[in-house]
């Protein structure tokens, strides 16, 4: 290392002479939040050098996910410059830092010069981005655990499901972001592999569904069933029986089928909707079921439809103006206690609420 910079190691005040520093044993020990030093020098160093492996780390990690400050600061200045289409370097990179008034801030001339002399090698940057992407999922966590624990230890009035329900949505939210580190494009000679699977498993099964019955003969017949990871959208005028149509398919499924369903209604109430899939089920007037007034053989329909439906995995969540958020921590909730979901309900979209809408629920 030439003489007079500093090494992007240096001004790390803990233990940087000790043995082994880094490994996750000792920064539990010491309990500094996860990160690597030499990985976020690394990818730096790599991108001064190089910038054509801008293209190879720009997808998995951003200045958020870099531990030390100068780091953050450096990454944004290549990523200004890279996407400009101008040279990143130790000069312009400098020069950007020095513009926006932060060059001392990100370490000076000095600091950049390190760290493009520290990288072993760009060839390896790919690798080097993932882990500092892997420390900052881990940093996520803990502090989604601190602020778990602290609304653990001071409710505040919050009930215990509410506080369950944060929880939860805190770590779904870590765990989204995580996917960034899956492999944007796949290659074709894998898919084709894939698809040739796929044929060759449908050609040994003699019936022609091969995702889940709608109970709809014809329907099926043009789709082949409701298959894994279909998003359906049902769309009419008002009033037109979207609603029983959605829930006739989720009785076929939980009831013929044996898989579990469930039902997101945020516009009719989970006994309303019971009273239609009870009529359904035992072919009996919906109006004698909320009067109570059944005719003779109505009665032994009934008890036979509701001996059937106890039997069966079909769950209602009334909830109104859920988030996207809530109503997939909802489902991953379900399905840890009834196994995979055969079929998800939402009825109906224009009802549920987002963070940022400002739309109006009677569109719908």
């Amino acid at each position: 290392m030439a003489a007079g910079f500093s090494s992007p190691l240096s001004s790390f005040d803990v233990g940087l002479d000790d043995p082994g520093f880094g490994s996750d044993q000792q920064l539990a020990q010491l309990r500094v939040p996860p990160h690597s030093i030499e990985a976020e020098s690394s990818v730096l160093g790599g991108l001064l050098l190089d910038n054509g492996a801008w293209d190879r780390v720009a997808d998995l990690i951003n200045d958020s996910d870099f531990y030390r400050y100068e780091h953050r600061l450096a990454y944004s200045a290549i990523a200004a410059l890279v996407n400009a289409s101008k040279p990143a370097d130790v000069v312009t990179v400098f020069e950007h830092l020095r513009n926006l008034g932060k060059d001392d801030e990100a370490g000076g001339l000095a600091y950049l010069n390190s760290l493009a002399q520290y990288v072993p090698s760009a060839a390896n940057i790919r690798r080097y981005a993932e882990i500092v992407r892997e420390r900052a999922i881990l940093r996520k966590l803990v502090a989604a655990s601190d602020e778990i624990a602290t609304n653990a230890f001071s409710p505040q009035g919050k009930a215990v499901a509410k506080i369950l329900d944060e929880a939860e949505q805190k770590i779904f939210k870590i765990g989204e972001e995580g996917s960034r580190m899956k492999e944007g494009f796949q290659s074709m000679d894998t898919l084709v592999v894939d698809l040739l699977d796929r044929v060759q498993e449908m050609a040994d099964n003699p019936n022609d569904i091969t995702g889940v019955p709608t109970g709809f003969i014809d329907l099926d017949r043009m789709t082949s069933g409701l298959q894994a990871g279909d998003l359906v959208v049902l769309a009419a005028r008002p009033s037109m029986g979207k609603t029983a149509f959605a829930i006739n398919i989720a009785e076929h499924v939980a009831l013929n089928e044996g898989l579990p369903v469930a039902v997101f209604s945020m516009e009719m109430g989970a006994a309303q909707l019971a009273v239609r899939i009870v009529g359904s089920i035992g072919r009996i007037n919906q109006g004698h079921l909320r009067t109570g007034k059944l005719s003779d053989d109505e009665w032994p329909r009934l008890t036979e439809a509701i001996e059937r439906l106890r039997n069966i995995s079909l769950h209602i969540d009334e909830t109104p103006g859920l988030t996207p958020s809530e109503l997939r921590a909802n489902a991953r909730r379900l399905a840890r206690q009834c196994g995979k979901l055969g079929l998800i309900v939402v009825d109906y979209l224009q009802l549920m609420s987002g963070s940022n809408s400002d739309a109006s629920n009677d569109n719908r």
